[in-house]
């Protein structure tokens, strides 16, 4: 169930600070965050985030169409390995 309107989008507070400082230095560095729960705000346009997944930090390059997303979708956190043993048969014969 979505987060009520009213409430408004959540974002941790360490991460606007953090992107209010990476915006006013002009340096484009990669803003580490944990918060894979926090929404993409439209001041975060242009910024490069590296969004945990539990094991290694991936770094997110922040676009339009990525505003009222969660940081979370562009960080899979299970790799795809392929399926069983079963495709692997009949590729030999």
């Amino acid at each position: 169930m979505p987060r009520s309107v009213w409430k408004g989008p959540f974002v941790d507070g360490y991460l606007l600070k953090k992107a209010e400082e990476a915006r006013g230095s002009g340096r484009n560095q990669v803003i580490k965050t944990w918060s894979r729960r926090s929404t993409i705000l439209p001041q975060f346009v242009g910024l490069t985030f590296g969004v945990y997944n539990g094991k290694k930090f991936i770094p997110v390059m922040v676009n339009e169409d990525m505003i009222g997303h969660k940081f979370g979708e562009f960080s899979p956190t299970r790799t795809y390995t392929g399926h069983a043993a079963g495709d692997k048969k009949v590729k030999r014969a």
